[in-house]
């Protein structure tokens, strides 16, 4: 039987600098949103012996099993050699990719060897031969509309030459007061067609790369900041007073080590409240700071990044100013911001049906982490955030905010949070950010409390002081509607997080037990696990109240529920206290809710694999198709669950807290970025749910 040819788009832009790496990004991300196996190949390498960092970050983001090896093709080199020979070399290695693959990301040449009108010519006849459309990239920096419609008409009679498709035309790097002018002209092609706006954080280089390009090291300051993209190149040449009216955020200062003026001046500058964050400051020519300012900079402990270099001050700034940022996969805000940039501006369901990509049974983590961020943000809902004292907390909220997840409130001291977040190139400005001592909310919420907690002897005094902590000022967001929901515990324990809500929002009615469950992204479905981080040891009673909620929570998360109570024995096979226990909490789920498919007690295998359940379970509706695994404990669960995450691969997104009024979701310590947008977006859903 012959495998399906997978669905191909071919990325190609007829010059150099098109920003089609954000495209490619933004078209990966999108095929992974909706097809389960999305592979990249990348036709001409930039070079045979250095790595191809695009295709680094591309492989980063794709789902298939495909290597690196795998997904390139050939070299410059052997184009220049044998352009025919290099086709079919070209055709037959991308053909063992699609062997692989469901789709697949096709990224032209890069134009980094000599230019000529002849290389797009070139991608046109490898797009034919691979029987992918083309998405044609051009850059629209420095070019008015018309000039840009110009060169789509050029390339548009280059790409029907060779007799390649053309599906789409995106115009990128526009200027951002010209985009409708743009956009107005390319509506006049027969394919769909976008504008993307320049983005100068898109080229920017960071401190890490300026400081390989001057060969230079690190004097002093925050290596973390490092990371940090410097938009804007400076040289303090002119008196200290006058640099100061200059910086502006995410500036680099230029100075030799001796201008001890400029040197403090900026220095202070960056911490100061009223003045920018800068990116850093590079000391050229060599000249080390005089002992006495060496020892007065120590002592400031500045975390601006402070570079020395060899260099003088012409050909540092020449340096400098050469250097163009990569987007690759160590740089997050690029990534984010490119696919935010495509997410926003260019209709994903218009360009993958010109694609044609067939609906997908499957579903994969990808597949469902993108499904969980466009339900969030159909109904954007305001999260708190009370951890603002943590990069991790602060590096997520930039990408809630700029994909536009969530609305955020973050906990903290404003001047602290805002000054942190700049130094890591991190955009929350439209965040609310509140610091519970001296918010205006505190009377209300301390007043509030007393109320509730008067039964156990509570006064106002001692109120204001509950109500000054981070977790129950948050929770007390969310209990009076200030808030939809929160987000909490990348620095606290679980205990401090969830305490507040069962004092003040308490559980649902009909719901006794606070439990959670992990959402277990596998290979090809996700799976719900609870409780595996909050009831130690459930009765009965508990265990049917875990089972309720997280068959609850699994259908809110288009998993439909089929729920297995867990045990070491299947049926009526086992005996003893543990079985017992099990086989009562299923009568009592099946008391509870009728239509809810469950079984129990049921081991693991025959509740997951259907061979086993047919020898095992031959009758049951949920035996060998479970969804839902609800653990029999604490030390069962957690352990099960870190052993599939670990061994099998899976993703484990949670806990996700239920049983409670209102959604407040507990991180993990160890919890990364993309794990706290995960549960952002998830405790958003579960505010939707709750507003409905």
């Amino acid at each position: 039987m012959v495998e399906p040819a997978p669905s191909t788009v071919y990325i190609a832009s007829p010059e150099g600098d098109t920003g089609k790496s954000t495209v490619a990004l933004g078209v990966l991300q999108m095929l992974c949103a909706t097809t389960a196996r999305v592979g990249v190949f990348r036709p001409i390498t930039r070079s045979a012996t250095a790595p191809d960092y695009i295709l680094e970050l591309l492989l980063e983001h794709s789902t298939a099993d495909i290597s690196y090896e795998q997904a390139v093709g050939v070299s410059y080199e052997d184009v220049h050699r044998d352009p025919d020979a290099a086709i079919s070399e070209i055709v037959m290695r991308f053909h063992d990719v699609a062997k692989a693959c469901d789709a697949v990301v096709i990224v032209g040449s890069d134009y980094t060897d000599v230019a000529s009108p002849s290389e797009l010519r070139y991608n046109a006849r490898i797009a034919v031969n691979l029987g992918a459309p083309v998405l044609l990239v051009v850059r629209g920096a420095e070019r008015t509309p018309a000039e840009v419609k110009q060169l789509v008409e050029l390339c548009e009679s280059e790409l029907a030459g060779e007799h390649a498709q053309l599906v789409a035309v995106i115009a990128n790097r526009c200027a951002p007061d010209g985009m409708d002018e743009i956009c107005a002209a390319l509506a006049d092609f027969d394919v769909p067609s976008w504008g993307l706006p320049e983005v100068p954080l898109l080229m920017a280089p960071t401190m890490g790369e300026l400081c390989e390009a001057i060969d230079g090291e690190i004097y002093s300051g925050d290596p973390e900041l490092l990371q940090r993209e410097a938009l804007r190149i400076m040289v303090g040449g002119m008196t200290a007073e006058h640099i100061l009216e200059r910086l502006s955020d995410g500036v680099v200062v230029i100075a030799p080590g001796d201008r001890s003026d400029v040197l403090l001046g900026v220095m202070n500058a960056h911490e100061a409240a009223g003045f920018p964050s800068l990116a850093g400051v590079i000391m050229n020519g060599g000249i080390r700071p005089h002992p006495a300012i060496a020892r007065l900079m120590e002592g400031l402990q500045p975390k601006l990044p402070i570079l020395t270099t060899e260099l003088g001050t012409y050909d540092t700034a020449s340096a400098v100013h050469r250097t163009r940022g990569r987007m690759w996969a160590g740089s997050p805000l690029k990534v984010d911001t490119a696919l935010a940039l495509m997410e926003q501006r260019v209709d994903a369901s218009a360009l993958l049906e010109r694609i044609q990509v067939p609906s997908s049974t499957v579903v994969t983590p990808q597949m469902f982490e993108y499904r969980l961020i466009e339900r969030a943000r159909s109904d954007r809902k305001r999260i708190v955030l009370p951890e603002g004292d943590d990069d991790r907390i602060l590096r997520a909220a930039g990408r809630v905010l700029q994909r536009k997840i969530a609305d955020l409130t973050i906990l903290g001291d404003e001047a602290a949070v805002r000054s942190r977040a700049a130094e890591l190139g991190v955009d929350i400005a439209a965040a609310q950010v509140l610091d519970p001592r001296t918010s205006g909310y505190l009377d209300e919420f301390a007043a509030e409390y007393t109320e509730l907690r008067k039964h156990k002897g509570m006064t106002l005094e001692r109120a204001r002081e509950t109500m000054a902590d981070i977790s129950y000022f948050g929770t007390m967001m969310v209990y009076k509607g200030i808030a939809d929901g929160m987000v909490s515990g990348a620095a606290h324990t679980t205990a401090h997080t969830i305490r507040p809500s069962f004092e003040i929002i308490k559980t649902t009615p009909g719901v006794s037990t606070v439990s959670s469950v992990f959402l277990m992204c596998l290979a090809d479905r996700v799976l719900a696990y609870g409780d595996c981080a909050v009831v130690p040891d459930p009765t009965s009673e508990q265990l049917a109240d875990i089972a309720v909620s997280s068959a609850a929570t699994a259908a809110r998360f288009g998993i439909e529920p089929r729920v297995a109570m867990l045990s070491y024995s299947t049926g009526a096979s086992g005996t003893g206290a543990d079985v017992d226990k099990v086989r009562a909490a299923t009568e009592f789920v099946r008391e509870r809710a009728p239509e809810l498919p469950v079984e129990g007690p049921i081991q693991y295998d025959a509740a997951i694999e259907p061979a086993v359940a047919s020898a095992k379970m031959p009758d049951s509706d949920v035996a060998g198709k479970a969804t839902v695994f609800v653990f029999p404990d604490l030390n069962t669960g957690n352990n099960t669950y870190k052993a599939v995450q670990r061994s099998a691969g899976a993703v484990a997104i949670g806990p996700v807290l239920q049983g409670l009024r209102k959604p407040v979701n507990d991180l993990s310590r160890g919890a990364l970025v993309a794990d706290i947008v995960n549960t952002v977006a998830i405790t958003a859903i579960q505010a939707q749910g709750d507003a409905k």
